[in-house]
């Protein structure tokens, strides 16, 4: 079954096509369209013989890039099909289903109705989700497609974990309440690490690191969600690239009213201008800090210190409340190729008796691999994410029924 799946934000709409026959899972073809709405819009993709190329798009809407895409898919050149017709199905990844989704689904009108309920609570993210629908729908009106919500794989935790301690009424009437993001790359690298590992997953107790300029941590029991960090937006939680995560709401209104700040104001500064970005000065890539680092910058140095630290803090809390833990997964871009913050977190965890073999991680860079000693009871692994997958066998999936 050939599979499209979509990512499609604000301004841009990412893509890979698959193949997946039997047991194999083959990537067709991938790219991205970038600066929708906007001046120079241009769209990148990767030929099979992994060369890319660029093509300008001009000022295009998310109509104009998805049919872009399409193109190329099926341009006797550069394609990998000879039409539409062979796209079995189109896979979407939608950022928040609030409490409206535990699970993927077929996208139909309902849906899309729920979709449109979690707004308010995601005006960025479920907008822009349902325009590259929208867009599906307008070009290909019978192709089946399926939603794979961010948010679907944390829906098992319980109430002690997903309230706030606020007015039960802002629960009740507002939808108030931890959700949680990433989750699909969550269930992809719990699951594979237990397949790596040869264990069965409804016997451990995991924890993922999904570390990257946005990051986000969750403690996973027998192959379940029980907490993680991300709240009712992505901004909670770990020290990102520019978001400010776990803060003092006190200090948000104080430096609002202190500064005379809107509303907008402050989501820009703790969404946008906070975070690795706010402390070092210097940029939100952990590459640039390191470099700064490395050239004796202290602030750089700072920024470092901080963002390890809350991912230590984290581990320690997701320890305690399973009870332990059998594996630590780290993923993502920093998670998977920073092995100097691997090797500073791990460092910590002594007391848990984790080990880190310091020459295999010195070489680990986004394959996987155990990096942690034979002798340790925890096992630290870094297993590569692959969200899009995920999205593709939950699409075959449901479109095969």
């Amino acid at each position: 079954m050939k599979i499209l799946v979509l990512n499609s934000g604000s301004s841009s709409v990412k893509y890979k096509f698959f193949d997946l026959e039997g047991n194999s899972d083959k990537v067709l073809a991938e790219g991205g369209a970038e600066k929708i709405g906007l001046p120079g819009g241009f769209l990148k993709f990767k030929r099979a013989d992994g060369s890319k190329e660029t093509i300008d798009l001009g000022q295009t809407d998310h109509l104009g890039a998805i049919k872009a895409i399409l193109n190329v898919l099926t341009d006797p050149k550069e394609g990998c099909i000879k039409s539409y017709d062979e796209i079995d199905a189109v896979g979407h990844r939608l950022v928040h289903g609030g409490d409206k989704f535990s699970q993927s689904v077929i996208i139909d009108e309902a849906v899309k109705e729920k979709m449109r309920e979690c707004y308010d609570i995601a005006p960025l993210h479920n907008p822009a989700n349902m325009i590259g629908i929208e867009a599906i729908t307008a070009i290909m009106p019978d192709v089946p497609q399926v939603g794979v919500f961010d948010t679907a794989f944390h829906q098992t935790m319980p109430p002690k974990a997903y309230m706030y301690a606020l007015p039960y009424k802002y629960y009740t009437e507002d939808g108030v309440r931890r959700y949680g993001f990433h989750g699909t790359s969550h269930r992809y690298v719990s699951q594979r690490v237990c397949e790596f590992l040869g264990v069965d997953i409804n016997k451990q107790r995991i924890i993922t690191c999904h570390i990257g300029n946005g990051a986000s941590m969750a403690a996973v029991v027998g192959g379940k969600c029980i907490d993680t960090s991300m709240g009712l937006t992505p901004v909670e939680g770990l020290m990102m690239g520019t978001r400010v995560g776990d803060i003092d709401p006190g200090a948000l209104t104080y430096i609002m009213n202190k500064h005379k700040l809107s509303a907008d104001q402050l989501q820009t500064i703790i969404n946008k201008e906070s975070g690795v970005l706010g402390v070092s000065g210097v940029s939100s890539d952990m590459r640039e800090i390191e470099a700064a680092v490395a050239a004796g910058n202290e602030r750089a140095r700072l920024a470092l210190d901080m963002y390890e630290l809350r991912i230590t803090k984290y581990i320690g809390a997701y320890a305690a409340e399973m009870n332990g833990v059998d594996i630590i997964v780290f993923t993502g871009g920093v998670g998977e190729n920073q092995m100097g913050l691997r090797d500073d977190v791990c460092a910590t965890l002594g007391f848990m008796g984790v080990e880190i073999d310091k020459e295999v991680n010195a070489r680990t860079r986004s394959v996987e691999a155990v990096i942690s000693t034979a002798a340790s009871p925890v096992k630290v692994c870094v297993i590569p994410t692959d969200e899009e997958l995920m999205i593709a066998r939950d699409t075959m999936a449901l479109a095969a029924r």
